[in-house]
């Protein structure tokens, strides 16, 4: 059972990171700390999505190449409190990624090469990393994303969502003056299991021209069990050059 319980928080956390930011702390420090506004004053979901992609960089976001990240992140659940502290390392090259998470229970490597994927724990595999949380921000306005209204529960918020064209999707809650994120919600299914999970952003910092969540926590619901994520970026590489064999499916 002991192990069950620390092969589900593994998952949990490679989730986390799945729907992470993109980190917020360059190697020379942040190369601004005011963060621009882009004030909504129209209410329409396409307005609010434009917003917030000015809000956190336009066309600075759009055009990123890629990503290299590291941090740390606590994991505690509704069966077990007790912190679990783990730290990952994730390159970011288009559709490309390398996840590797290090805990002290089940270390995890997953590695996607642009055709097929590769996962160090066998039978398992993560929704698409630009599928799903703030990665989506950069593909407002690309052609098969589409932009609506977000939830009819969640109408109380102001907001908008993005919907990828593999289905996926999230809804976003913005702040009305600044049009930046606050917060954001996605569902997806996970091996028959549905699997909601929520972000409050509680820090956000200039990187770059690129206006990312520093400090946010995270919330899983899995049915019989929720999970808590605190979740900070130690270290960030935007537009580096990144080989190849970062994303070599091992033989």
């Amino acid at each position: 059972m002991k192990s069950m319980k620390f092969s589900a928080l593994t998952v949990i956390v490679i989730f986390v990171i799945c729907s992470a930011t993109y980190g917020q702390t360059p190697p020379n420090g942040p190369a601004q700390t005011k963060a621009p506004t882009a004030a909504v004053t129209e209410k329409s979901p396409t307005d609010l999505a434009n917003a917030a992609l000015l809000a956190h960089g336009g066309d600075k976001l759009k055009q990123m190449k890629t990503l290299v990240m590291r941090g740390t992140v606590d994991i505690t659940t509704s069966a077990f409190n007790q912190a679990i502290p783990s730290t990952f390392y994730t390159v970011i090259a288009g559709d490309k990624y390398n996840y590797e998470l290090n805990n002290p229970f089940q270390p995890l490597k997953q590695v996607f090469d642009g055709r097929q994927t590769f996962s160090t724990i066998q039978g398992f595999s993560l929704p698409p990393i630009t599928s799903l949380g703030f990665p989506l921000l950069p593909k407002i306005g690309d052609a098969g994303y589409v932009i609506s209204a977000v939830a009819d529960t969640k109408k109380k918020k102001t907001g908008f969502r993005i919907t990828t064209p593999e289905g996926y999707y999230t809804d976003f809650f913005v702040d009305e003056k600044t049009g930046q994120i606050k917060g954001y919600e996605s569902s997806y299914d996970f091996n028959g299991r549905s699997i909601t999970t929520s972000a409050v952003i509680d820090k956000c910092l200039m990187v770059d021209g690129v206006l990312v969540p520093e400090k946010y926590s995270q919330r899983f619901d899995l049915g019989q069990i929720t999970a808590y994520a605190d979740f900070k970026s130690k270290s960030i590489l935007v537009n580096s050059t990144v080989d190849d064999s970062v994303f070599a499916i091992p033989k």
